[in-house]
């Protein structure tokens, strides 16, 4: 939910309930003759206008949850991904702080807190009398729940008028802090008052409260705050740049600590042992930087980074967050959600060594992967040979020859989102995209054993433009060898990659039927030129579909294998195990958990079965139930892993870009190589099978001491 439903409203008391004020101004034997006359007399105002002004104060104080930061934690729900905030605070229990932090607080800022009924009469008469010799405001007279109360109010404003309203220095601003201040604490105890402002209030570097303060400027919990680290802090409050000691002003912020360490003191909390000791002591500062957004994943985990994306763009998409892009940023940044990832911090590890070894991150090639889970849909690693950052003034030098004087390349560092998630196109998926041809005739009830002969070029239906695929006005591809002429069926089609197959039983089943398998499966389609080709009544043309020239990503290939995986179960690619609100309750949406699997039956289990047995032909693993024809394009990742193993390798037109996509029953992985600054440029025949190793070397190791699982083999009916 948006952290904006916690908005709180405290009911006022009814107007012109000023008694216990009165009461209070009896203090040292001086009467305090009514609340409005000292705040009248401490701006200008006259007293009846005081008076008035008291009662006409809004009859309730609304209170919206403080920003608070939301932690993002890799699947093991103890490894920090990064933090997202606008005000860097985790609202902390009085008991959990250091009984040296309330001290500390209470005599830097308000010595008789535990005296007073949220205004301090004394301190009313006091600062009239300093502001009347000093000719303007010199002092303001604020309690520390007046503060929390200008705070609340700070915090709740919807408009920058408002805003001001509640900080400016006006008789009305006083009058209505005190109004409210007095009638909160009718409300809260001292200790929730305390515990509330010490949670509200910054202490510099985009600390907000005491969690954040004891993080930043030491590197520890408030628990373990020591006496002189609770004094500096609490001096901190009242002006946190001009004591800030991180920025060098050790004389200030020790003047400062001192002040507050005398003023415990004299209040009696301390030693005069203690105090002695303290005052002498060095300022001694452990300085951290909490990461904030995807851009400041810490340093050992980098490569997390566009995983981190990933997850950002998903959140901007959830509706339990917002109506709105924008509120749901407002919500990530202000909500203070623990959010528990998919990524494994192994499964990453794996994956990112197996990509690091064959193209390192200043090559002009990405090289990436991405890890999924069939049955869950969640994210297990997304890993390519590149920096996650903004900076790239070290970045090479672009691809394309035309740009190269203007442009830099996107390597090492970038932040596209080069394996999905975000507005980027992808990549030409050359032949693994036969997958949808042939779920597609698996679903209209065509048999794997359905034949046909293959020769070297095959003359489509499909009417094309000219070109070298052109025979005539019809399009006619050609095979990759020789060797692959003869009778082909599914088995030997698929682990062979036959292109003149692939073309007939395009053509038997219905191209249109091949283009709305992949839809079934997750694609869309990011290009002009996708988009209308997909169309109704333009798909039915689209013969070269089969061969894989549309972009797709790694994130929605390695899920459309995932699915075959779990039996034709598509669960939508999510990087959340689990978001829970501050009080720990899971976030829902309309009665469902918002980070839980969405998932539902895209195939029948007979027609994934069947697809996986074909599958299994490419790898080298072999078909249960069938022939595969004697060879097949990727035997080496069976070689590797030994153990159950489907998936299909796909290339296009001269090596623009080379995939494979491997699938166990556990985990499903698609990896590419292709230029992102020019998909016109060849990768080579030389990086044509860097794909189908990574891929296998990552499933061996992230499968290692697994259970070695078995597909389930197809039924007869759909074999022949």
């Amino acid at each position: 939910m948006s952290y904006l439903q916690g908005v709180k409203k405290i009911p006022l008391a009814a107007a012109g309930r000023v008694a216990p004020l009165i009461r209070a101004g009896l203090i040292v034997g001086v009467v305090v003759a009514g609340l409005a006359y000292p705040l009248a007399a401490l701006a200008g105002i006259g007293v009846k206008a005081g008076s008035d002004a008291w009662q006409n104060m809004p009859e309730e104080l609304t209170v919206v949850p403080s920003a608070q930061t939301t932690y993002v934690y890799a699947s093991d729900g103890r490894t920090l991904l990064t933090m997202f905030y606008e005000e860097h605070r985790k609202p902390t229990k009085i008991e959990d702080m250091s009984p040296y932090l309330t001290q500390a607080i209470v005599a830097s800022e308000d010595t008789r807190f535990y005296e007073h009924n949220g205004v301090d009469a004394k301190g009313v008469a006091r600062a009239f009398v300093a502001n009347h010799q000093a000719g303007g405001v010199s002092q303001g007279a604020s309690t520390l729940t007046m503060q929390y109360v200008r705070m609340a109010l700070r915090d709740g404003a919807k408009t920058p008028r408002q805003a001001l309203a509640a900080t400016e220095q006006t008789a009305a601003r006083k009058i209505r802090e005190m109004r409210l201040a007095v009638e909160l604490e009718k409300r809260l105890s001292k200790q929730e008052i305390l515990e509330r402002y010490l949670n509200s209030a910054y202490f510099g570097h985009r600390a907000y409260g005491v969690f954040a303060a004891s993080q930043v400027f030491f590197s520890k919990t408030p628990d373990k705050l020591t006496l002189t680290e609770a004094a500096l802090l609490a001096g901190l409050v009242k002006a946190p740049t001009a004591y800030d000691p991180a920025r060098g002003n050790l004389e200030a912020a020790t003047g400062r600590r001192n002040y507050v360490i005398d003023q415990m003191a004299k209040m009696g909390t301390i030693t005069s042992a203690q105090t002695s000791t303290a005052k002498h002591a060095k300022i001694a500062l452990k300085l951290s930087s909490p990461p904030n957004d995807c851009v400041s994943v810490p340093a050992a985990h980098n490569d997390w980074g566009f995983f981190c994306d990933y997850f950002r763009t998903w959140w901007l998409q959830q509706p339990a967050f917002g109506a709105t892009p924008s509120e749901r940023e407002e919500s990530l940044r202000r909500g203070g959600y623990r959010v528990v990832t998919t990524i494994d911090p192994k499964i990453q590890s794996f994956a990112m060594e197996h990509v690091l070894d064959k193209e390192k991150k200043r090559s002009k090639y990405a090289h990436g992967e991405v890890v999924i889970q069939p049955g869950t849909g969640w994210i297990r690693a997304m890993a390519v040979n590149r920096s996650y950052s903004l900076d790239q003034s070290d970045n090479g030098k672009h691809s394309d020859p035309a740009l190269r004087k203007t442009q830099k390349g996107n390597y090492p560092n970038t932040v596209n989102p080069l394996l999905g998630g975000g507005d980027m196109a992808g990549y030409q998926a050359g032949s693994t995209f036969k997958i949808f041809t042939m779920l597609a005739a698996l679903d209209r009830g065509m048999p794997l054993s359905t034949a046909f002969n293959s020769p070297e070029r095959y003359t489509s239906k499909y009417i094309t433009a000219p070109g070298p695929a052109t025979c005539g006005n019809y399009w006619c591809p050609k095979n990759a060898s020789k060797s692959m002429t003869g009778r082909q069926t599914m088995w030997s089609g698929f682990g062979k990659s036959v292109n003149t197959y692939f073309v007939q039983l395009e053509q038997k089943v219905g191209a249109e039927r091949a283009v709305r398998m992949a839809e079934r499966l997750g694609l869309r389609w990011r290009t002009d030129v996708d988009r209308t080709l997909a169309q109704p009544g333009n798909a039915e043309q689209w013969g070269a579909f089969t061969l894989g020239v549309s972009d797709a990503t790694p994130v929605e290939m390695a899920n459309v294998f995932a699915t075959v995986a779990a039996d034709g179960k598509h669960c939508e690619p999510i990087p959340v195990r689990s978001i829970a609100q501050p009080d720990g309750k899971p976030v829902t949406y309309q009665g469902t958990r918002v980070a839980a699997p969405r998932c539902k039956q895209a195939l029948r289990p007979a027609v994934a079965r069947a697809a996986t047995d074909a599958a299994r032909c490419v790898t080298g693993y072999g078909a249960a139930k069938g022939g595969c024809g004697g060879w097949s394009t990727s035997p080496m990742v069976h070689a590797i892993m030994r153990r159950p193993v489907a998936g299909k390798s796909g290339t296009t037109d001269g090596n623009r870009t080379a995939w494979f996509v491997g699938f166990t029953p556990q985990l499903a992985a698609a990896a590419f190589v292709a230029d992102p600054d020019n998909p016109k440029d060849y990768v080579g025949t030389s990086r044509g099978t860097i794909s189908k190793y990574t891929v296998a070397q990552t499933l061996r190791d992230a499968l290692k001491g697994q259970p070695k699982k078995t597909f389930s083999s197809p039924p007869s009916w759909i074999v022949r």
